[in-house]
């Protein structure tokens, strides 16, 4: 149902509110690049300093400009069931296509508390279902047996795994079968994952490299498994330096600096520290996205 290249796309800021503006270009150049689906109000997208009618609003405009032409995955989750039930709910009526529900952070529940989450939302909501495992972000990993379990509810169609680890990923596939869509979560692992059976990738350096990273996965679609290698290989440091402080402040800043939104965050994020700005420049001008 989903595959692809799918941007976990930011949120942009401008004097505190959202920049409804750049965020409408935003999409338009992802669809313009070949991005196969729209995140919003992720992780990377700040979600967890969104008021409500933020949320909302995020995911609204998201719809209204995709207008169809590629899938709209909406970020719905919460460490409270009831929340995310309300929120994904609230998602259908604004015409996403999907939800990305994240696992519980903070009260860490146990894996029946995890599958007995997940399922009441599925029950109560009518989005088709990506479960997202970040032990990284919620100091809780969600095991292959429990996703299984999952994967046999009709509306849980996916799950991001942002674990990076391989082995857990290949025996999730082997549980659920090739029907259910694991993702990776990790641009670090996205052709090894490809190679293991997975759908595609929610992604963080498609905001900045969504051609490269549309072509990836075409590539690997069309079996040209070299031109994937090489795309792997070229866009590893920009992998990288997402990560040399918390995501999304590099991915936000490179953006800035690439001129496509202004450079604003929202506490407790804050602007990169001036060494590591100078270390992310270095890195998109070695790969050609500014001068």
């Amino acid at each position: 149902m989903f595959k692809g290249s799918m941007v976990a796309i930011v949120t942009p800021f401008k004097k505190g509110k959202i920049d409804e503006k750049a965020l409408e270009k935003l999409i338009e150049w992802h669809i313009k690049e070949g991005t196969h689906a729209i995140v919003p109000c992720g992780t990377t997208g700040e979600a967890s300093t969104l008021d409500y009618e933020e949320h909302y609003r995020v995911i609204e405009i998201t719809v209204k400009v995709v207008n169809k032409r590629i899938p709209v995955i909406a970020g719905t989750g919460s460490n409270s069931t009831e929340e995310a039930i309300m929120i994904a709910s609230k998602a259908e009526k604004l015409g996403a296509d999907g939800s990305l529900s994240v696992t519980p952070y903070y009260n860490k529940p146990t894996q029946e508390g995890l599958y007995r989450h997940f399922k009441e939302i599925a029950d109560k909501t009518g989005l088709p279902m990506i479960l997202y495992n970040v032990p990284g972000r919620t100091s809780l990993n969600m095991l292959p047996q429990t996703v299984a379990r999952l994967a046999e509810h009709p509306r849980i169609v996916g799950i991001k795994e942002a674990t990076g680890d391989m082995k857990q990923v290949s025996e999730i596939i082997r549980l659920c079968g090739p029907d259910f869509a694991v993702i990776s979560g990790d641009d670090f692992t996205n052709l090894p994952l490809l190679a293991l059976g997975g759908k595609g990738f929610i992604s963080v350096t498609a905001n900045i490299c969504p051609k490269d990273m549309a072509e990836l996965f075409n590539s690997w679609e069309r079996g040209d498994i070299a031109r994937a290698r090489e795309i792997h290989y070229k866009l590893e440091p920009i992998n990288k330096a997402m990560f040399i402080e918390t995501n999304p402040i590099p991915v936000k800043t490179a953006l800035a600096m690439m001129g496509k939104i202004k450079e604003e965050f929202r506490l407790p994020l804050c602007e990169m520290s001036e060494a590591n700005k100078q270390k992310l420049a270095e890195v998109l001008r070695s790969t050609g996205l500014i001068k």
